[in-house]
């Protein structure tokens, strides 16, 4: 395993860091015996960096759990959770989430603690008002969080002021080589390197677009290249290039996803990226750019959808039908609707409430890309249809 440096407290990190997010489930639940065997393989592998959050659904008490099977496991890695910034309207809502997070997790201490989804200054300001920097710097004293940080998804214009208004130990953006300038972006990156903060990568496979969901186009200019069996490497080797990069999140659920990037970290080392690869890249990027219009990652912070519509899946379905034809993206979309499962929902129920723009790290417009999706997959008479063939098969 590569280890890079914090630059702030000087711990080695794993360049790979386990992120929890999509652990793997079944039947709406996490699998806890799946996840125990990626978490020990994983730590077993040299990673020491296992990030996850307050609002990740059940994750905090698996990891608990996990660690509670495996006496030892805890004192191996680095732990970093994450405080729901949108919910805390009092200083006692620090503690509250902070003791509930220890409680699931099972342990006494944070070791990477951040503020999750800062969008905005104005979203720091409201925290600060509350008065968390008294309330961060008790914790530090009292030992129940020993670094604190931020996670970004607001413009790239507000990231050095926040950089600037606390004193930071790390941060976490999303960065990937489709979002150089999205977010905070590279000049982000090197705006939070010169400060001498160690940056925490998510999305680098921009919720899987760099992966398996990779347009025709740009298979073609990997294969061109001779590097069409391993995108997922190459997306991972491109945010590796970076120096200022400490670790980089990837939320593996299978043990060949593990092995694989763990493999690929052992050399992906600053400026080992080769002059083939990033003519790979730069043609790739292109192609996705042409056949990607919504940016959604899938990462699901805007569900539940009061109308029960399947936002995440609909958008998937919508951008395949650009990158693999028509006909594939319609299939897809008829499995979003859940019409297979139950009571389908459609694009079409949308009744505009905005409940989904505020809780939208990527600042979608989901109203208004919800009457795209209509426009382009939603066939005349398609709900009428397909609810009728559900009552069908339901006698």
């Amino acid at each position: 395993m590569q280890f890079r440096t914090d630059p702030k407290n000087g711990n080695e990190l794993s360049a790979l860091g386990f992120g929890c997010m999509r652990f793997p489930s079944s039947g709406g639940r996490i699998d806890i015996d799946a996840s125990e065997r990626l978490i020990v393989e994983a730590v077993e592998r040299g990673i020491n960096y296992l990030d996850t959050a307050y609002l990740y659904n059940g994750n905090e008490a698996a990891l608990g759990e996990i660690f509670a099977r495996n006496p030892g496991l805890r004192e191996r890695i680095y732990i970093a959770t994450k405080l729901p910034i949108a919910r805390c309207e009092a200083t006692t809502d620090f503690d509250t989430y902070l003791e509930r997070s220890l409680e699931r997790l099972r342990i006494d201490h944070v070791d990477y603690y951040l503020v999750h989804n800062v969008t905005s200054a104005s979203a720091w300001d409201r925290l600060s008002s509350l008065g968390f920097e008294d309330w961060v710097a008790e914790q530090k004293r009292s030992g129940r969080i020993t670094n604190i940080g931020f996670s970004y998804h607001g413009p790239k214009a507000d990231f050095p002021v926040l950089l600037d208004s606390f004193g930071w130990d790390f941060c976490q953006i999303q960065y990937n080589y489709m979002n150089e300038d999205y977010q905070a972006g590279t000049a982000g990156l090197m705006a939070a390197a010169d400060r001498g903060l160690p940056v925490v990568v998510m999305e680098p496979l921009l919720g899987g677009k760099l992966a398996s969901e990779l347009p025709a186009g740009a298979r073609r200019a990997l294969s061109d290249a001779g590097l069409s069996d391993d995108p997922v490497r190459l997306a991972l080797r491109w945010v590796w290039n970076h120096p200022e990069v400490t670790v980089v999140l990837s939320g593996m659920n299978t043990l060949d996803q593990l092995s694989q990037n763990a493999e690929t970290t052992d050399s992906a080392f600053p400026g080992s990226l080769e002059a083939a690869e990033e003519t790979a890249i730069k043609k790739a990027r292109e192609h996705i750019a042409q056949n990607y219009r919504i940016p959604c990652t899938g990462c699901g912070y805007c569900m539940p959808c009061p109308k029960g519509i399947n936002i995440p899946m609909c958008f998937a379905a919508y951008n395949t039908s650009f990158a693999h034809g028509w006909y594939q993206g319609m299939h897809q979309y008829i499995t979003a609707s859940g019409a297979m499962v139950g009571e389908a929902r459609f694009a079409s129920d949308c009744v505009k409430c905005g409940a989904c723009i505020e809780k939208c790290p990527q600042h979608i417009q989901i109203p208004s890309e919800l009457t795209s999706v209509k426009r382009r997959l939603q066939v005349p008479g398609l709900p009428a249809l397909v609810r009728l063939g559900v009552k069908l098969m339901s006698r």
